[in-house]
């Protein structure tokens, strides 16, 4: 019966790499592609497409980069207010509590109150996070999706063939 373990500490599972067979590829695909290039010029690729292309991937990335970044800030800046509000209201509470006196029934009544406003406070800001996490991935993506039908779009355009109007 065959042996069908793929586990780390199976020895036929870690194998060193054939690095002779990666070079034989790695020489057969740049064989490949050095045929394209004959007495340095290509009559196939259109460099200067080929390096508009890559800068407007370029700018892509650099734009989702800019609204990841935005995002990261709105979010900084709503947690940095959720932890200034917490403080404060503690800060009332806490006055509150030193200041009052009662039974310890009325005590407990009075924590659970506001314990039960600080979760709803907090579910109410995790629900705000999330919305703008949500919101900064999917502008974040946007800008990545639309580059990417763009891409399609060129690279199919790059290789059609040129349809040329002969004199009638």
């Amino acid at each position: 019966m065959a042996k069908t373990s793929t586990t780390f500490f199976d020895p036929e599972f870690v194998k060193t790499p054939d690095f002779s067979q990666w070079q034989a590829e790695f020489t057969r695909a740049f064989g490949e592609f050095s045929k394209l290039w004959t007495n340095g010029k290509s009559a196939n690729l259109d460099v200067n497409w080929l390096l508009s292309y890559q800068r407007k991937n370029f700018e892509a990335l650099t734009a989702a980069h800019q609204r990841a970044f935005e995002g990261v800030q709105a979010i900084a800046k709503a947690q940095a207010e959720f932890v200034r509000e917490a403080a404060e209201e503690m800060q009332k509470v806490a006055k509150e509590f030193v200041g009052t006196s009662g039974t310890t029934e009325d005590k407990l009544v009075k924590q659970t109150a506001v314990a039960k406003d600080a979760f709803e406070t907090a579910v109410a800001n995790v629900n705000e996070l999330a919305g703008l996490v949500q919101k900064s991935n999917a502008e974040t993506f946007e800008v990545i999706r639309k580059r990417v039908v763009e891409n399609f779009d060129e690279v199919k355009a790059a290789f059609e063939p040129k349809v040329t109007k002969k004199a009638a």
